[in-house]
């Protein structure tokens, strides 16, 4: 891959061309008859070991020209919102991606809207109370139908724990196991459980370990199906935004809540969980976490999965949580994440049936391709997930790390 290719291309303008304009080419085509642009994202694949039209499982399969433009000026964005055009296929989606990320190819393709959302992020407050509700309405109000045959009976939304589980089921049970070990977890505990999802981390509480728990999330979905699946259980849930909480509890855990935070908001998290934590207390933060500091979020992921999201590092955690907070165990498993992608795919693609009437086809390329991109963000190490467990002033004769 030459650096002049790459410069030209980053050069490029940023709409793409009109339907058509490309001279028709070949599948697998050389020298004059390629098109500038397929050259330039040949050469930019090679790196990653991906061929256009190859023959290989994890090869890219053009159905569209366009998409070479598309993807050289519009970067992730652009290469995800093709799929969902269906300009381009490609029978291992998880490997092709896991190939690019582990390459770096990313670094070359910059998008005007992560441009954009960069600036937001610096001027703006994305995650502001009045923001908070935003990605509850767009994500996780899409349909509880969705959820209930993607997610585990529990529909727990977030990564399991494969250590010593065989199947989804059991790795999520060990998970929500293995938080309440890790906070100490007991009869007439009060516990609190920042965004609660459909209530079955809570119930688990409740169930197997006696817990009084009061749930927040900013999902009505969430809030209502939760709600049915607690009841008669020593539960409370509340449509209500974190920094609002007030009260005192004996632990605390937030399981995938906190990548829709904010940098800007860090702080003010830890400080609200330190403020609602007793003394003696723990608290589990569990996160999806990044290996760079940055301040916005993949621009395709904003615009179709989790607006106003963004990816912490362990250096932001660890400055905002500086002078609030004991750091008693960092646990880290995100190679169980790419293993729970595909889980919830298998059963997304399997459910399809059921739910093409409502949801459509451009929908189902959108999910895959969340999913699968999401997997190879795990496989290829550029995501992590961590456990982290906090305490307000340390644990009296150190803390006992549970696995």
């Amino acid at each position: 891959m030459s650096e002049p290719g790459i410069s030209q291309a980053l050069k490029r303008s940023s709409a793409p061309p009109p339907a058509g304009s490309t001279a028709p080419t070949e599948p697998g085509a050389t020298g004059p008859h390629r098109s500038t642009y397929e050259r330039e994202l040949a050469e930019l694949l090679a790196a990653a070991d991906v061929r256009l039209d190859g023959s290989r499982p994890w090869d890219i399969q053009v159905h569209d020209e366009r998409l070479f433009h598309r993807v050289l000026g519009h970067g992730s964005l652009g290469a995800g919102e093709a799929y969902m055009d269906g300009w381009w296929d490609c029978d291992q989606l998880d490997e092709m991606l896991t190939r690019v990320l582990r390459s770096d190819i990313e670094d070359h393709l910059r998008s005007p809207r992560a441009l954009k959302l960069a600036l937001s992020a610096r001027l703006f407050n994305m995650q502001n109370s009045r923001r908070a509700y935003i990605v509850g309405e767009k994500h996780y109000d899409l349909g509880d139908d969705l959820y209930e045959l993607m997610l585990d009976p529990r529909m727990i939304y977030s990564c399991a724990y494969f250590e010593r589980a065989n199947d989804l089921n059991a790795a999520q049970e060990a998970k929500l196991d293995l938080v309440a070990r890790k906070i100490g977890a007991r009869r007439g505990m009060r516990i609190l459980d920042i965004g609660c999802g459909w209530g079955g981390s809570a119930q688990f509480m409740a169930e197997r370990y006696g817990g009084s728990v009061t749930g927040v999330t900013v999902s009505r979905n969430q809030l209502e199906s939760a709600q049915k699946r607690c009841q008669g259980l020593d539960v409370e849930f509340r449509l209500q935004d974190y920094r609002s909480l007030a009260g005192s509890f004996d632990g605390i855990y937030s399981l995938g809540m906190f990548e829709h935070v904010g940098v800007r908001n860090y702080r003010t998290y830890l400080s609200k969980a330190r403020e609602l934590l007793r003394p003696d207390g723990l608290f589990l933060l569990h996160t999806i976490g990044n290996n760079r500091s940055s301040i916005a979020t993949d621009p395709w992921i904003e615009k179709y999965i989790f607006p106003n999201s963004q990816l912490p590092s362990l250096a932001q955690i660890m400055a905002a949580a500086d002078g609030l907070w004991v750091v008693e165990d960092i646990h880290s498993f995100g190679v169980y994440y790419d293993r729970t992608l595909r889980a919830w795919s298998a059963n997304f693609e399997r459910a399809w049936p059921q739910l093409s009437a409502r949801y459509g086809e451009r929908f189902r390329r959108m999910w895959h391709f969340w999913l699968m991109s999401s997997a190879a963000a795990f496989r290829a190490r550029k995501t992590q997930l961590w456990q982290i467990v906090l305490s307000p002033v340390g644990v009296s004769g150190g803390y006992r790390a549970v696995r």
